[in-house]
């Protein structure tokens, strides 16, 4: 998987060597975006992927077999394989990863509710039971496959519209995002990252440029897909609004938040009900990327620019944009809660899952 992501390391086995110097376990916790020993969740895939492929684990007992696995992971990623494995939750705590190992599409997780900050790590076996397909995707985006709505919390707001066709709800950016960004007021208008990699602090656009960028869309139309086409819609606005940022190429790679580079995360609505997934905006949680200047990025500096549409059966006309950080979404929006829980969660994963 390649999304484009760039890194304080730029050769994804120097994590492998520096984990190995610093002789820590798979159990010793790591902070979040460590820029030495914290592998980002696409260079743990590709590591997974050149450490696994083509294991065997044919005929072994199902103990055997699990205990194999994580002898092999322990080994591609530079720890030391312990003498024995603990039962905990995740069972790689230290980078915050579970393993799944399956031949069918359709992901079993027991007795757990799923984690957004927590990486899921999902391997594919052949009829022969060799390792052929690995992919690491987070909670949150493993949550957006559950079609049920009986997966587990999840998180909503309501929308009321003002008479305000343009409303930044929040001028100023968090603080932890003002001393990133410093006091640089020259910005760019083509941005020549892709939206896709991880911000950098001298690129990153203060809030109040982000809303006076976007609010250009309001009144812009185009043509429907369906009223069951929320996906489709939503993929075209985000391409409208890697655009407007200035950003020279439009790519989605279905992360969080949509438009990583710039952290804004995009929402359509066509009705009053926000879908938030698992992580409430206000979180001061970690996001899994590098930091900015030694600093964590948080769920909280996120910036949301929640779009409202109407349709009338042939076209989605944008008709307001309220934008706003994490930390003030809910001084605008009411937040609610839909509950849920399993003992057991089937997962269908798309057929395209692996590729």
């Amino acid at each position: 998987m390649n999304r484009n992501m760039q890194y304080p390391i730029h050769d994804e086995n120097l994590f492998v060597q520096k984990i190995s110097e610093s002789k820590k376990s798979i159990y010793n916790t790591i902070e979040i975006g460590d820029p030495n020993l914290w592998i980002p969740i696409d260079i743990l895939e590709n590591l997974l992927q050149k450490g696994l492929m083509g294991l065997s684990l044919k005929d072994l007992p199902l103990r055997t077999r699990s205990k194999v696995l994580k002898q092999a992971v322990c080994k591609a990623l530079g720890y030391p394989i312990p003498d024995s494995f603990k039962k905990t939750q995740p069972r790689f705590p230290g980078q915050s990863f579970d393993t799944y190992v399956q031949k069918s599409n359709n992901l079993q997780i027991w007795n757990e509710e799923i984690s957004q900050s927590r990486r899921y790590v999902i391997i594919h076996l052949t009829e022969d039971d060799i390792i052929d397909k690995i992919k690491v995707i987070t909670g949150e985006n493993l949550a957006s496959f559950d079609r049920t709505g009986t997966l587990t919390q999840k998180y909503q707001a309501r929308i009321v519209l003002s008479d305000k066709q343009f409303e930044l709800v929040s001028p100023y950016d968090t603080g932890n995002i003002r001393e990133i960004i410093g006091e640089n007021k020259d910005f760019s208008q083509t941005l020549y990252q892709s939206p896709n990699q991880p911000p950098m602090a001298e690129y990153l656009l203060p809030i109040l440029e982000v809303f006076n960028r976007l609010k250009k869309l309001v009144g812009k139309e185009f043509i429907d897909t369906g009223r069951d086409q929320e996906r489709n819609r939503g993929a075209i606005l985000h391409q409208f609004v890697c655009e407007s940022l200035g950003f020279s190429e439009y790519h989605d790679g279905g992360q969080f938040p949509d438009i990583l580079n710039q952290l804004v995360e995009v929402k359509l609505q066509t009705s009053p009900t926000i879908d938030l997934g698992l992580v409430l905006p206000s979180s001061v949680e970690p996001l899994d990327i590098p930091r900015l200047k030694n600093k964590a990025i948080r769920h909280c500096d996120v910036r949301y620019a929640i779009f409202y549409a109407v349709l009338d059966g042939t076209k989605v006309t944008l008709t307001h944009i309220l934008l706003t950080t994490g930390e003030d979404f809910f001084t605008r929006f009411t937040q609610f809660a839909g509950k849920v829980k399993n003992t057991k969660l089937q997962i269908p994963l798309p057929r395209d899952f692996f590729t």
